[in-house]
């Protein structure tokens, strides 16, 4: 008794825990970021932003729409990975893209959408430091720049970083970066100029200073980082001058030799050398398809063993350097690790950038609108008042079925109900979460889920109470026998909005996330309070004593009772009864007068 009473009390502390728990981390969210104890909202239910994206493309060309529906789900990915949900990402006369985002989008979110032209890789020929309009520079001055103290490797800025390949590759080594040195004001001469200019030779690799021609060399000196154009694409086989994200260093690149579309995966993790050991320091792991590797390869084994700065190369984001790494190990597996000083913030800024940037065309904001709520608080409140209708129909038959039984249900539904405003409360706040109208119908939809649980364990009790079972031990038993079916039902609601969520996109996720959270829920609720609470009242005299209106009453059953905890046995019909009377008829003289003594007994 004494060890029932410790599991019950068990139980319900570890609820507490949980709840306690789940509202400290939003108690947290809110004191400290920009969370709230009310859910937010969705498109349909709260309205947004909308922004019109318009594709840049080269003059006589067009998009074509499978060009446009990998651009919407690429946009679709930076949008969800910088905590938006229910955002909604469409196709408009096939030339356009529409972003609708609920509520005011952020500066992160905005920055997301704007860097949307595709990624590119370029071997660098020339760097210097950004600043006003310099002399012009020789087109042979593309060797060493001035030496200088080593950079300092800063995330924030598009100084190359040290980076090594999760694993080593075939033909040598996997380190592919170490710290490079500050660009100068001016590109200093490897060799002295010609005196008279001498008949430009025709460039052999991307890497061939040939690619500086004396025009290009002027443009880099007099070029300045405000002149940097986003609106149009810059030619993928030509040689071009461009800046860092961060407007700190210029560069003239060579032409495209790897595309964004060739990242297989980017994410951020601890940097490990190439024995595994964790070095504590952030990392960003980068991984090639199969034709991205083999340009990687090629591009590796050109460059590592080239002055600096052309052993380095670049990522070109929306026409600037996002990050212009330096290359000392070929790399032939196609899986390399970028690394220099980065914060984990920092690691999974570039990370997301690096595996959601690959867009195949870029584009342009033509317009951005404030748009209404699509259903508005008539509609909500329709819907609501829809799930308490629904909710006082299941009070009404629980109290009607299992008489004041009933009220366990009515309390479970009550904690399930404040711990599921709890848990999409704090979504909501950490992780971004916006309630829709499709989610709210996932939560009306958990009502019947969580009302059958009650109905599957308090028929299993009753059950055991017909079998002559007194009450502690029929919610024991009962238990055991719901919670596999419970497990069971649980476990196929769950894989089903599992699936839903993975193949589904829009609101039509929104419901099956709820959906999902609610089944979890579930589980929880009937384990942690329904159970236990039911086990504590089978200690009291009004429910163990089977009063009428407990709705554990035996009489009502069809158990009679016949004293000392003992209930009449079910009569036997149909074959059943015709084995009974065989049995019976077989049994010895010595048998007979044992049953007929028991029975005079009883």
């Amino acid at each position: 008794m004494a060890k029932n009473r410790t599991r019950v009390g068990r139980a319900l502390i570890w609820l507490f825990v949980i709840a306690a728990a789940v509202a400290g981390l939003n108690l947290y969210a809110v004191q400290t970021e920009d969370g709230s104890w009310n859910p937010k909202l969705a498109l349909d239910l709260e309205g947004g932003t909308q922004i019109m994206l318009a594709p840049l493309t080269e003059e006589g060309t067009s998009v074509s729409s499978e060009q446009l529906q990998q651009a919407v789900g690429i946009m679709r990915q930076r949008v969800n990975a910088s905590g938006v949900s229910e955002a909604e990402i469409t196709t408009q006369g096939g030339q356009n893209i529409v972003v609708s985002i609920p509520g005011t989008p952020d500066q992160a979110t905005r920055e997301r959408l704007m860097a949307s032209a595709k990624m590119e890789f370029r071997s660098v020929l020339v760097m210097a430091a950004a600043g006003p309009a310099q002399q012009p520079v020789d087109p042979s001055a593309t060797g060493d720049p001035a030496e200088t103290d080593p950079a300092v490797s800063d995330p924030a800025q598009s100084d190359p970083a040290e980076s090594e390949p999760a694993e080593s590759g075939e033909g040598g080594g996997s380190e592919i970066a170490t710290e490079t040195e500050e660009p100068t004001d001016e590109p200093t001469e490897s060799d002295p100029a010609p005196s008279e200019p001498a008949e430009q030779p025709e460039p052999e690799n991307p890497s061939d200073p040939a690619w500086v021609t004396e025009d290009l060399a002027n443009e880099f000196a007099a070029f300045t980082c405000d002149m940097v154009d986003r609106t149009k694409p810059m030619p993928s086989d030509e040689a071009v001058v461009t800046c860092s994200t961060d407007n700190t260093v210029k560069y003239i690149l060579g032409p495209v030799e790897v595309e964004g579309a060739d990242i297989a995966d980017a994410n951020a993790g601890q940097a490990t050398t190439q024995q595994g050991i964790p070095t504590g320091e952030w990392a960003v792991n980068l991984e090639f398809n199969g034709e991205g590797s083999e340009a990687f390869h090629s591009v590796t084994q050109r460059i590592t063993s080239l002055e600096q700065p052309r052993n380095q190369f670049a990522v070109v984001l929306d026409n600037t350097v996002l990050i212009a790494p330096q290359s000392n190990v070929v790399i032939s597996n196609g899986q390399a690790q970028i690394t220099g000083g980065y914060t984990q913030e920092g690691a999974e800024a570039l990370a997301d950038q690096l595996k959601f940037g690959a867009l195949p065309i870029g584009f342009q904001v033509q317009s951005e609108e404030n748009i209404s709520p699509r259903l508005g608080e008539s509609q909500l409140m329709g819907g609501l008042i829809a799930g308490l209708i629904g909710l006082i129909l299941v009070v009404i038959y629980s109290l009607f079925q299992y008489r004041l039984l009933g009220l366990v249900t009515v309390a479970s539904l009550v904690v399930a109900a404040g711990l599921t405003y709890l848990v999409i409360t704090l979504l909501s706040s950490v992780q971004g979460y916006r309630l829709s109208l499709a989610g709210v119908t996932g939560l009306m939809v958990a009502i019947g889920i969580t009302a059958d649980s009650f109905i599957v364990y308090f028929e299993r009790v009753r059950d055991e109470l017909r079998d002559g079972k007194m009450l502690i031990n029929a919610v024991e038993s009962g238990w055991q026998r719901a919670v596999r079916t419970i497990l069971a039902s649980d476990a196929i609601n769950f894989l089903a909005a599992a699936v839903l969520y993975l193949l589904a996109v829009g609101n039509v996720r929104g419901f099956a996330f709820t959906l999902g959270v609610t089944t979890v829920i579930d589980f929880v609720v009937v384990a942690l309070f329904t159970h236990p609470v039911l086990q504590m009242l089978a200690r009291t005299k009004f429910f163990g004593g089977g009063h009428p209106w407990s709705g554990l009453n035996p009489d009502a059953l069809g158990a009679v009772y016949r004293g000392r905890a003992q209930f009449r046995k079910p009569e036997a019909s149909g074959k059943r009864a015709k084995s009974a009377k065989e049995a019976t008829r077989r049994q010895t003289i010595a048998e007979r007068k044992k049953v007929s003594a028991q029975e005079r007994e009883d």
